[in-house]
């Protein structure tokens, strides 16, 4: 039942909202003030489930019922937000905390939601994904998430992959560029494969892209033009809060290239692991991100911690806090990545 608190985020910032004025950044200021502060009193929590209470967790639907719910959550709170935008008479600045409260809410009961539901197996898990991603304009990170960054994670080909000393801003440009270019060039490969054509079915870049402009015209048909740049700018914070968190998981870790000029297997030492308590429950264990990576076909609620992993000093909340101001993100974290990792070079392939 811990779990319920990953409902705060959308409970707190839709409140605010209601209330307007400058409630209406109560969603930034609890994301971004409070739960780094809560991070730095409560405890951490490094103890993994035994065999028999993992597979207890394992069989108890309640879990995925919590995760099914934000579909709820996410498309009514965007539909308020959009009423409210089109027939309420709002002011810049709240028409401002809106979209940053709203961003914050996609971001972290949609697209984090979307990232657990679309390793599962299940087609109605995956179809919940995908529903989950449209109102951050990010339907394509189903495709290179799964078929993309998991590959080539830790490596120059994985444009989730933070560099040594680059900055948070560089890395959005690379990111969303990049993994956007890269969904395409796998669509195209699964579609040579399986000899689809181009206007296929199973062609989901096309019909992501579809989607992704039916939604935008018909958020303008129902709501109107302010109510649509609502709508896109809320989804852009929506799509640079998770790709923040992509920033701080895999900051300056490298997977070693082999003679043959493959890469090592992705292990637990290829992403940043927090058992920081709050951040684990607000993100349904993402934090646990170096597990994930190892099996990530794991759900949720059984991710373990493991002593090799590479520790964040703090939160993910408060990582991203800091990663904001690169001088301090580089002060805290460069001294913490393996010196082989730094001097790591590519192999010359003849």
């Amino acid at each position: 039942m811990k779990y319920l608190y990953a409902y705060s985020v959308p409970v707190i910032g839709i409140a605010g909202i209601y209330y307007g004025g400058i409630w209406s950044f109560s969603g930034l200021w609890f994301a971004f003030v409070l739960i780094p502060i809560l991070e730095l009193i409560l405890p951490i929590d490094k103890s993994n489930y035994d065999d028999k209470a993992a597979s207890k967790r394992l069989k108890n639907r309640l879990f995925d019922a919590l995760l099914y719910a934000n579909v709820a959550i996410v498309y009514g709170a965007l539909i308020f937000c959009l009423y409210k935008i089109a027939y309420t008479n709002l002011s810049l600045i709240e028409i401002i905390g809106m979209t940053l409260s709203l961003g914050i809410i996609l971001g972290s009961n949609g697209i984090n939601v979307a990232h657990e539901l679309g390793h599962r197996s299940n087609a109605f898990e995956k179809l919940l994904a995908k529903v989950l991603l449209i109102p951050s304009h990010y339907t394509h990170f189903f495709i290179e998430h799964n078929y993309g960054h998991h590959l080539h994670v830790a490596t120059p080909q994985d444009p989730s992959t933070a560099k040594y000393n680059q900055n948070l801003y560089s890395f959005w440009l690379q990111t969303v560029t990049g993994t956007y270019t890269k969904a395409w060039q796998i669509q195209r490969k699964l579609n040579a494969a399986e000899e689809r054509p181009f206007f296929s079915v199973k062609h989901d870049m096309f019909w992501f892209a579809m989607i992704q402009l039916a939604y935008l015209i018909l958020v303008m048909t129902l709501f109107g033009f302010k109510a649509l740049l609502f709508a896109v700018f809320a989804g852009i914070v929506g799509l640079l809060l998770l790709e923040t968190i992509n920033y701080i998981e895999h900051y300056g870790l490298k997977r070693k290239q082999l003679p043959s000029g493959r890469y090592e297997r992705v292990s637990e030492q290829h992403s940043w692991n927090s058992n920081h308590i709050l951040g684990r429950i607000m993100l349904y264990e993402l934090t646990r991100h170096s597990d994930h990576h190892f099996k990530s076909q794991k759900k949720y609620q059984i991710l373990e911690y493991h002593d090799q992993s590479p520790q964040l000093p703090f939160g993910y909340p408060t990582s991203m806090v800091l990663s904001f101001f690169p001088p301090l993100w580089f002060a805290v974290m460069n001294n913490r990545i393996p010196l082989e990792m730094k001097e790591q070079k590519p192999i010359a392939m003849p």
